[in-house]
């Protein structure tokens, strides 16, 4: 009973959140002002404490602009959690617009979203990107294209890195700086999440969204690690293909470490 009036809490001063801060929002995003970048973080960061994640964060955020991050995916929750720890702008899906609440809120947040199938669109898709990074918004590419079960790294498509490539000519520097980072579900309530406990952590895509989201209320308390890799910086010269095997390697050990206490 006790948890379910948590529950019945959390949910209800998340709305009242949103319903205070949308509306500025939408405002910030019509006329351009920075505040558009910034709102989402101060929404973020009260809702990833209402929702009970304790992130930690190891390492620091890249300073040089244009910056991509290239994360692992195993969760809705890896958007809260990057979005409260930075002003960041997301690549999605095109299906993340159709998702009740997440498709709304990705919107709000200005995300970019790609239309795999429809590849005549991809270039005005990749430009989009390509502005952004050259505009000094820190974007969130989900390098796997889908979730994994939170155990382990998909491989990294190289494709997806095609908007660093189309940004080195926008930049004002000739290259953007590619900087792993490694999201990964550790404990809750201070015990660790085994290899079988840890889909409570992982979304993956045929698991139904609202009993996942209540199972997560009903923890209450999830610590997620959140490792900044180092940089690589993608210029004229580099390899995408390359590239995009250092930062996928870069990713696995951070978070088989964080997992598993080593590197495998």
């Amino acid at each position: 009973m006790i948890a379910w009036i948590r529950i019945s809490l959390a949910l209800l001063l998340i709305v009242l959140l949103t319903v205070l801060l949308l509306p500025v929002q939408l405002i910030s995003n019509h006329f351009g002002w920075r505040l558009s970048r910034c709102l989402p973080r101060w929404w973020h960061q009260v809702a990833h404490r209402l929702l009970g994640l304790r992130i930690h964060v190891h390492g620091s955020i890249e300073r040089h602009r244009p910056l991509l991050i290239a994360a692992n995916h195993s969760s809705w929750k890896d958007i809260i959690v990057l979005a409260a720890v930075a002003d960041v702008v997301f690549i999605a899906k095109s299906e993340v617009k159709t998702w009740p609440v997440f498709g709304w809120l990705a919107r709000w947040q200005r995300s970019v979203f790609i239309e795999r199938e429809r590849r005549r669109d991809t270039g005005a898709q990749v430009n989009e990107v390509a502005k952004r990074l050259a505009d000094g918004e820190i974007v969130v590419l989900f390098a796997e294209g889908t979730t994994s079960d939170g155990n382990r790294i998909l491989d990294f498509k190289s494709s997806l890195f095609g908007a660093a490539a189309s940004a080195v000519e926008a930049s004002p520097t000739g290259d953007v700086a590619i900087q792993p980072v490694a999201i990964a579900y550790t404990h809750t309530h201070g015990l660790p999440l085994g290899r079988y406990s840890r889909p409570l952590a992982a979304w993956p895509g045929d698991t139904t969204l609202t009993p996942h989201l209540l199972g997560v209320l009903k923890e209450g308390a999830m610590d997620v690690q959140v490792c900044f890799g180092q940089t690589i910086i993608y210029d004229k010269n580099s390899n995408r293909k390359q590239v995009t095997r250092q930062v996928e390697d870069q990713v696995r050990k951070m978070l088989q470490t964080q997992l598993y206490g080593e590197k495998r």
